[in-house]
């Protein structure tokens, strides 16, 4: 598990839950992971601060997207996210990347593309294994 400080800020990990301390990770500050949500919800054509838990109202039943168990996830310690919540968000994040990649990016849009090329590692080893993708 890694822990990445941002400007002195803690942040949050996502990994596979096979005890690999040398496998790979996908960390964010908690800001950057904030933003980086907000930014898969924009491409799934909703506003994640509308949705229940982010702010909003909008109950998730609503909202039809693969990412859910990803988008509607606390960010901190609670529960993994199943092998199959993996190979259900896996296609969505490469479909989304392939858009990202097509078009023109500034440097935040580039920081996110390097964000779901790292969490499409992490998400492949877990199905591969049939792991848990851990929060921590």
């Amino acid at each position: 598990m890694c822990i990445q400080e941002e400007g002195g800020a803690m942040g949050l990990c996502l990994f596979p839950g096979d005890g690999d301390v040398d496998g790979p990770d996908a960390c964010f500050s908690y800001g950057g992971f904030a933003q980086f949500r907000r930014r898969l919800a924009h491409a799934e054509g909703f506003d994640l601060g509308e949705m229940v838990g982010f702010g909003g109202d909008r109950p998730w039943a609503e909202v039809s997207t693969e990412l859910e168990p990803f988008l509607n996830h606390p960010d901190d310690h609670s529960k993994d996210l199943s092998p199959q919540d993996c190979a259900a968000v896996l296609p969505k994040l490469e479909a989304i990347l392939g858009q990202w990649t097509s078009g023109p990016r500034d440097s935040a849009m580039e920081r996110h593309v390097e964000d779901i090329q790292r969490l499409s590692v992490v998400l492949r080893v877990c199905i591969q294994k049939n792991v848990d993708l851990c929060f921590g």
